[in-house]
């Protein structure tokens, strides 16, 4: 009797940008074609689905954010879950696997993922797979794509065994097993295809060249095949000649249609939650203009606007594509003369995507140039999904095959070095391989929304009435082979727009001699930190590591402390402890700190300079990295921390200073206390548990 009902299981995920969701559906779409059927919802649709009573398996996707925390999507589950009413085999009924996505440049990997996983196991919930931990710092796809192959495998066998005990509650013929053949057949069948396919295009390419240099001997072609060498436009052996595993085509499921309508008036995404458009009132270059880098402060002007926050707490700040950029994406897709026109976006009627629907960041009647300049993250680096999209539709074969190198499995390595490390962007790929024409569709498909920046508050309100301040490194991107220098997104866009105000420091405000109405104005939004603030006590002594930029909220920190010790002189106040780190040009708020040390606000002001000028014998002597003046003050830190059960709170660089701060502050412990580094460990994780050790740190 002939098989009508696959065996389904059902897809959870929770995505802050987009990346769970992404390999949620991307999960969905295999599914198929291993004899299965996935349904899939966000964690926060709780109306869509029922853990307390669901019998089908269950894929739980989920990403980390802010401090090792859950996705907002799955707040509302990991609070349901962690009610310490439930019995602990109230969930003793679930099977489930569980990918994690995190970053290690930052302290709590995948700690999203792990929060729910141990929850999940502290009701009774049983593993059907190993869960996995992708790590975004060194590419998600070296954990998602072979943890996504073996899923299938521990799937059937889940349900198998489900079957045989009889707790499917759904029925399955016979024949289940003989589709699973057939589909595996299939798969075996369009993959030989697909493999023939390649190896057919690689012969041609090989036969072509060969016509043009019939009259080349061996050893002059052999000459220049090592001689090649490896860039996003070409590779190398034995990728070049290599049969390869690309991913599934994703499906189209968007429809796109440009109408000839008014769109005048556009000027900010609408429908912007939370956000206030208020006068940027100040901007201050901060550092010489033969600084390394060059950094800005800015005075925002809240004084209209219902909002409030405290040192420690960021705020998001909207900003749009360069219009360089989307100008020549447009005239790329050869849609310039259509920039004005209305875009109507709707579902395709065939589309084989699951639960497909129109991206809510994509506006209805809004012009295509609108959208591309605040909708779409069009910096974003493509995904190995997008860029086997991008490959159907290039007319040339060597530049199909290379792109499809790219995405490939056994073109992993090339993938990193010249996509992912590179931050290669799809109008990249558009200019390297100029045979690519994707449709308007595509890129709507597959480019994301496009994200505020955060910027920590250098302020205190308390300080700065109706005003908070933000600093920042315009960050650049030099040229390089696989794109042309470019500046940070953000940093490069809003030096631009506070250009007209933009004075050295020392000098007087542009505030102060036009009137408000020629300000810049900016969308903002604030972000409260759930715990990076000073001590409620203010008895407890702090610790303040911020090379940099870094320094800013600590700016704040001290600016609340100064005026809470002018406003209660007879309190007791604990020792503030600042290691700040900087070029000698980048002393960064130097006469503010001084002050600060001056009237006792700051008792101990460390600094370093990591371009110090050596010494007449060819050596700088000094300490170069906070992390070197950490270990100088061992003692006291240790003291501040383990006796005095102070706080340390560290800003900056994820990738390289917070890990190395993080090293030194082991080091120090263990040296303290005499103990291995595992124990060190154990008080270093004890110190973040109790919200002793904080970060606020970017990658």
């Amino acid at each position: 009797m002939p098989c009508e009902v696959a065996a389904r299981f059902l897809i959870l995920y929770g995505s802050q940008r987009g990346q769970a969701q992404s390999i949620a559906e991307e999960i969905c779409e295999q599914a198929a074609k291993y004899g299965l059927t996935a349904d899939i919802s966000c964690l926060s649709n709780q109306d869509k689905y029922n853990v307390d009573s669901e019998i089908r398996p269950i894929v739980f996707v989920v990403s980390t954010t802010g401090e090792g925390d859950p996705p907002d999507t799955a707040q509302k589950f990991v609070r349901k879950i962690k009610n310490k009413s439930l019995p602990h085999d109230h969930l003793s009924h679930l099977r489930y696997a569980l990918l994690a996505l995190g970053d290690t440049n930052y302290a709590d990997f995948c700690n999203g993922g792990k929060t729910i996983d141990s929850l999940l196991q502290r009701l009774g919930a049983k593993h059907f797979y190993a869960t996995g931990h992708a790590d975004d710092g060194t590419g998600l796809e070296v954990v998602v794509d072979p943890w996504i192959e073996g899923l299938w495998d521990a799937l059937k066998k889940t349900f198998s065994g489900m079957s045989a005990s009889n707790q499917t509650g759904a029925a399955r013929s016979d024949c289940t097993q003989d589709n699973n053949h057939k589909n595996a057949s299939g798969q075996e069948k369009n993959k030989s295809d697909l493999e023939v396919d390649l190896h057919l295009l690689k012969l041609s390419e090989v036969h072509s060249q060969n016509e043009k240099n019939v009259t080349s001997d061996s050893s002059e072609a052999e000459t220049r095949s090592t001689t090649l060498v490896a860039s996003l436009k070409q590779s190398v052996l034995p990728l070049s000649e290599s049969v390869l595993k690309v991913p599934a085509l994703p499906p189209s499921y968007l429809e796109v249609v440009l109408e000839q309508a008014s769109t005048e008036g556009e000027t900010v995404p609408s429908g912007t939650d939370g956000y206030h458009e208020v006068y940027i009132s100040k901007a201050v270059q901060l550092t010489q203009d033969d600084a390394v880098k060059s950094s800005i402060l800015l005075e925002i002007d809240i004084s209209e606007q219902d909002v409030a926050y405290q040192p420690g707490d960021s705020f998001d700040i909207l900003c749009p594509n360069r219009a360089s950029e989307v100008e020549e994406l447009l005239l790329r897709l050869d849609l310039q003369m259509q920039r004005n026109f209305a875009v109507q976006v709707s579902l395709l009627k065939n589309s084989s995507k699951k639960a497909a629907k129109v991206p809510l960041h994509i506006p209805q009647n809004s012009s295509l140039q609108f959208i591309l300049t605040w909708g779409l993250e069009i910096r974003s680096i493509p995904k190995k999904a997008f860029v086997r999209a991008l490959a159907d539709f290039t007319r040339s074969s060597s530049e199909k095959r290379r792109l499809l190198e790219l995405c490939s499995k056994e073109g992993s390595a090339d993938y990193n070095s010249f996509i992912r490390d590179t931050n290669v962007c799809v109008l990249d790929l558009l200019q390297a391989f100029p045979s690519c024409l994707p449709p308007l569709s595509l890129l709507f498909e597959h480019l994301p929304k496009l994200q505020p920046r955060a910027y920590s508050a250098a302020s205190s309100s308390l300080q700065h009435p109706e005003k908070v301040h933000f600093v920042f490194n315009v960050v650049e991107f030099p040229s390089c082979p696989e794109h042309p220098a470019r500046t940070g997104l953000c940093t490069g866009w809003l030096v631009d727009h506070v250009s007209s105000i933009l004075k050295p420091l020392g000098t007087v405000p542009a505030s102060e001699c036009l009137g408000t109405s020629a300000l810049p104005k900016v969308h903002v939004r604030p972000r409260p930190s759930s715990s990076f603030h000073l001590p409620s006590d203010p008895s407890v002594p702090v610790v303040m590591v911020g090379p940099g930029t870094g320094v800013a909220p600590f700016i704040g920190f001290l600016q609340q402390r100064e005026k809470e010790h002018e406003t209660n002189q007879d309190a007791t106040f604990g020792e503030t402890w600042l290691f700040f780190g900087c070029r000698h040009k980048d002393f960064l708020f130097r006469e503010e700190l001084e002050r600060f040390v001056h009237n006792g606000t700051l008792s101990h002001l460390i600094v370093c300079f990591s371009r110090d000028e050596p010494d007449a014998a060819g050596t700088v002597n000094r300490p170069t990295y906070v992390q070197h003046n950490l270990l100088l003050h061992a003692k006291n830190i240790a003291s501040i921390l383990l006796k005095d059960k102070g706080s340390l709170y560290v800003c900056g660089d994820a990738k390289n200073m917070a890990k190395d701060v993080n090293d030194t502050l082991l080091e120090i412990i263990g040296k303290e206390l005499q103990l291995d580094k595992l124990d060190a460990m154990k008080i270093v994780a004890g110190l973040r548990e109790e919200k002793r050790y904080l970060q606020d740190i970017w990658s």
